[in-house]
């Protein structure tokens, strides 16, 4: 079946005929890029700075541009908790069939908890439940140009939770001294064997209404 005539599903309501088909693809699938994701990271050197901004226990909403989802993904393996800062994790996520590939990816990599969710797919809902999830001392991730674009502009709904939520926001800046893209609306970079990426840490921000939009420039120049 096409993907077209699949896009009606969730990753919560495929049909039991189905199923089987769309476990194998989605395990099957999350288990070889996670044995990428190892062998690559081993190829690799990561150099992290900014690691002193971050107090060990705390939660963050910590935030990176689409464009650098692979180089994140890479350079945390093999769990992104234990890199970032030993926290629970809850993500936000696009909640639609095809992506049960990246929800099983993260799971495998340290993520407890994949909240349904994502702008125009019932994103306030699963904003509030993140809401939730951070007050009870989770740390998230959020990429703040998506799921669509346009790439690299912050949208505000990071703002509000962070408002929300009382929980500061850490910008994480990446890049690669070798690196090729693919040809997607985010330009996704992901980085060759043998080359260096780095991992720089921003100092926390904590959003209120008298530093709302100061903060929202901060932060995009700590991203970019």
């Amino acid at each position: 079946m096409s993907k077209w005539s699949l896009s009606q599903y969730r990753v919560d309501n495929v049909p039991l005929i189905l199923r089987p088909i769309f476990y194998l693809y989605g395990y099957g699938v999350a288990i070889l890029l996670f044995i990428g994701c190892l062998v690559l990271r081993k190829m690799i050197k990561v150099d992290i700075s900014g690691r002193e901004n971050l107090r060990k226990y705390a939660s963050y909403i910590f935030c990176t541009w689409h464009t650098f989802v692979p180089l994140a993904l890479i350079s945390t393996a093999p769990n992104i908790p234990m890199v970032l800062d030993r926290a629970s994790h809850a993500w936000m996520q696009h909640p639609t069939w095809y992506m049960k590939v990246i929800h099983v990816l993260l799971r495998l990599m340290g993520v407890e908890k994949i909240i349904l969710g994502s702008t125009g797919h019932a994103g306030r809902e699963a904003a509030d439940q993140l809401v939730e999830y951070l007050r009870r001392g989770y740390s998230t991730l959020l990429l703040p140009d998506g799921p669509a674009g346009p790439p690299c502009v912050l949208k505000k709904g990071i703002l509000h939770i962070s408002m929300q939520s009382g929980i500061p926001i850490v910008a994480i800046q990446f890049s690669a001294s070798k690196f090729f893209e693919l040809k997607t609306w985010d330009r996704k970079k992901w980085p060759y064997p043998f080359s260096t990426v780095k991992m720089k840490i921003a100092a926390p921000i904590q959003i209120t209404s008298d530093n709302f939009n100061e903060a929202q420039k901060r932060i995009t120049a700590a991203l970019s």
